[in-house]
């Protein structure tokens, strides 16, 4: 099913971005992957070439629509068709709203929400000629807002709503859109998530051993991919979050605030 089909994943060097890219390059699609770094990048891309996968790499910022808009020519210019957007470059915060510089909720939301704007809008008419797919991952920080993380949060609900609202536009047109929302997975992005100043926090404030890996993520992913899933949400604690915070909204608010004064370093007192 997958044979053969065109992928961009943005944030493709690290994390779910990376294990995806190995994933579906094991599936003998075409990857092309983008990144800020160019040493990163070529790190990466010489890595799966190694693996027999077929990969190409394009420095972009998502940040940035003019980079966004040569990223989505490059893949086109490359394999002549794109099948797959998988918009997962995303960067998360760490700091209370009091504290923080709107600076960072803005860095925060220009990357999330507004990367995958980008992504989409030069993508969707090549995706319209393949009737291919959007695939946006999300967080369940975009069904439930998290202390310390509002930028984040904020994001990962725009980004939801965008989504959402781009698949019924799209309806008619053949394009699917699927907003995959992992719970906690080890991946970097706790260590460079931004602090009130917007500097890396350069630590993780939860055990990552004893949470869902990216490799794992990457492979539920896959399999929602093929069985064209609308929505997916992983983990137990993540569906329950979900769940519990529809039905019980003031009571989650005790519960949320709670777990997050728990954790190690904690913003928040108990």
């Amino acid at each position: 099913m997958l044979k053969d089909k065109v992928v961009l994943i943005t944030g493709g060097t690290s994390g779910i971005g990376k294990a995806l890219a190995v994933r579906l390059g094991q599936e003998k699609c075409k990857i092309i992957i983008t990144g800020r770094s160019l040493e990163t990048l070529m790190q990466t891309e010489l890595e799966l070439m190694q693996q027999n996968i077929a990969i190409s790499a394009v420095v972009a910022d998502v940040c940035s629509e003019a980079d966004c808009s040569i990223m989505i020519k490059h893949a086109y210019k490359t394999y002549g068709k794109l099948d797959i957007v998988v918009c997962n470059a995303g960067i998360s915060m760490r700091a209370l709203f009091k504290d923080a510089d709107t600076e960072v909720l803005r860095k925060v939301m220009d990357t999330n929400f507004w990367g995958t704007v980008h992504t989409c809008k030069y993508a969707l008419p090549y995706l319209i000629e393949s009737q291919g797919m959007i695939v946006g991952i999300s967080s369940i920080a975009g069904y439930r807002g998290l202390p310390g993380r509002s930028g984040y949060s904020a994001s990962k609900f725009a980004m939801q709503g965008f989504l959402e609202s781009l698949r019924t536009e799209l309806l008619q047109s053949g394009v699917h859109v699927l907003v995959a929302c992992p719970g906690f997975t080890s991946t970097n992005i706790r260590n460079t998530a931004l602090n009130a100043l917007g500097s890396a926090q350069q630590e993780s404030p939860l055990d990552e051993a004893k949470i869902m890996s990216a490799e794992a993520v990457a492979a539920h992913i896959i399999h929602a991919i093929k069985n064209k899933r609308r929505d997916l949400v992983l983990t137990t604690q993540g569906k329950l979050t979900v769940w519990l915070n529809r039905f019980f909204p003031k009571w989650m608010d005790k519960m949320v605030y709670k777990h997050f004064a728990s954790e190690k370093n904690p913003l928040l007192t108990l």
